[in-house]
């Protein structure tokens, strides 16, 4: 496996391998590796025989008082991770080369980033569909491949390379959940072993709902309030939001009997989780892991 810092390094490679006709498939990362990040290089594998994954943690994507400083970092880890996995590059770069100094340009995706966690954590979207420009700039993929659990920057990412025209066919992979059915997240590692039984809550608050689904209830009023009510059973766990949206709008869905994205954040401790059930339809709520 290659290893590059700068843009210039990461293009000859790719352009190398797309002149010998390779689909080029990319897994943009911000490091902390777990399964659920190894199952999107592994969908990238089926698809691709060129496979880049990136490990950058973007600054701009992170307010002045959320975990920037904190955020874990172990790059020789995660290098053999992917390594093992069969990437055929991956990307490193250090900070000044994705924000060079002086560097007063962002990508924003009006109407959309301002919703769901858009809406708690001001800029967070902007920071994200900034890098990930950069970064469908630099590698040029033929697909790139991101996770469903999170499901509001699946969605602005899809908006970003319709509107700028990004020759980059967007593939959004299943949630990947621990046995227990926690969404696998690189924040769960910040959480205590109390506040891991606690983290629970948000995929028990999920599973009430598609049984409600399933036996027929429509009404995302309803929905809603179920889900609140499971959350309040732990006390410790502050809730963020609980929304159904449509799935590629984020717009607030009534009744749900034609499918819509069922979306919770809350703060374990000072640990902030977010989880999500996508519903075809009443009676075919998608299963959860």
């Amino acid at each position: 496996m290659k290893i590059c810092e700068s843009s210039e390094q990461l293009r000859a490679a790719v352009r190398a391998a797309k002149s010998q006709g390779q689909r080029v498939g990319f897994v943009p990362t911000m490091g902390a590796l777990h399964e659920g990040h190894l199952s999107l290089v592994r969908a990238a594998r089926q698809q691709c025989p060129f496979v880049v994954a990136s490990v950058f943690v973007n600054p701009a994507q992170f307010g002045p008082n959320e975990d920037f400083a904190k955020y874990p970092r172990n790059l020789e880890r995660d290098r053999q991770m992917l390594e093992s996995e069969g990437v055929s590059l991956l990307f490193a770069p250090p900070v000044e080369e994705m924000y060079p100094a002086g560097a007063n340009t962002f990508v924003t995706v009006e109407g959309l980033s301002d919703k769901l966690c858009g809406r708690s954590r001001p800029g967070h979207f902007r920071g994200v569909t900034t890098v990930v420009s950069k970064l469908f700039h630099i590698v040029e993929p033929d697909l790139a491949f991101f996770g469903q659990k999170d499901a509001a920057q699946a969605a602005i990412i899809r908006r970003m390379v319709r509107d700028l025209k990004f020759p980059t066919e967007i593939v959004v992979c299943p949630i990947v959940r621990e046995a227990d059915g926690l969404a696998m997240s690189s924040r769960n590692a910040y959480l205590d072993p109390a506040q891991r039984k606690q983290a629970l809550v948000l995929f028990r608050a999920l599973a009430r709902l598609q049984t409600l689904v399933d036996q027929g209830e429509a009404d995302s009023r309803n929905l809603i309030a179920a889900a609140k009510s499971v959350l309040a059973d732990e006390r410790e766990v502050r809730l963020d939001y609980v929304e159904v949206v449509n799935p590629e709008s984020l717009e607030p869905v009534a009744d749900v009997s034609k499918g819509a994205l069922v979306a919770v954040a809350a703060f374990v401790g000072n640990t902030r989780l977010i989880d999500n059930l996508l519903l075809t339809g009443v009676g075919k709520a998608k299963k959860l892991g």
